[in-house]
């Protein structure tokens, strides 16, 4: 299989599960036909300053507390496209995102695969978890390093913002998470893919330490799933 026809598959999903996944396709794929190979970039960490190692820490420490949420979700793409719904999250390893009608998309976190199902085609699409930005926010021990590297810290007032890209896949875009301050609170990423699009993903009503169904994190192609 070729690196480009990967790379559109990836950038797909990636859409899918971080954002604007109806803007894919015929100008995902026409950008990348006739090209015979990917072109990786350099990934450039960011100079840290000992309050970005002390800020690093906190929200380390912040996530891992989190062993579920729940709450809703306003997703804003950059293409104009605005959807909403609800998410799920069970540490480690699980999340589910319920898109709100008309649309007809739900994706599941199975602690390996994240798995993209149109319930009315009765498609479904599997990438592994590990292969997505998304995955560091379910893994079990929070590293800014490693298989992700930290390449922006900024701190506009009240506000605390961590831009990260794969350490060895740079090429797929950049995952940014954006916390209010003092209490530390996660309010939304901003993913930028490989097309340069940005989808904005503003959480709502989050609440943590509550008990959720386990069934949450299976999938079925049934339209009552």
């Amino acid at each position: 299989m070729s690196s480009v026809f990967l790379l559109y598959f990836r950038n797909v999903v990636l859409r899918i599960i971080l954002g604007s996944y109806f803007f894919v396709g015929v100008t995902c794929l026409s950008s990348l036909v006739g090209s015979s190979e990917v072109l990786a970039e350099d990934v450039v960490p960011v100079e840290m300053t000992i309050q970005d190692k002390k800020d690093l820490k906190r929200v380390a420490v912040y996530l891992e507390a989190i062993k579920t949420l729940r709450g809703g979700f306003l997703q804003v793409s950059s293409n104009g496209r605005v959807s909403s719904g609800k998410i799920f999250m069970s540490r480690p390893g699980r999340m589910r995102f319920e898109y709100d009608p008309p649309e007809s998309i739900l994706m599941i976190a199975d602690g390996l695969f994240f798995v993209y199902i149109d319930r009315d085609l009765e498609q479904t699409t599997h990438v592994f978890l590990k292969s997505t930005p998304l995955s560091f926010l379910v893994q079990e021990k929070i590293v800014f390093k490693g298989d992700v590297t930290v390449t922006k810290i900024e701190r506009p007032p009240g506000i605390l913002q961590i831009k990260i890209k794969k350490t060895k896949e740079p090429e797929l875009g950049s995952i940014q998470l954006v916390f209010s301050d003092k209490p530390l609170a996660l309010r939304k990423w901003v993913v930028v893919d490989t097309q340069n699009i940005m989808t904005t993903v503003n959480l709502t009503g989050i609440q943590t330490g509550i008990k959720l169904d386990p069934k949450l994190f299976t999938f079925s192609t049934k339209k009552n799933d």
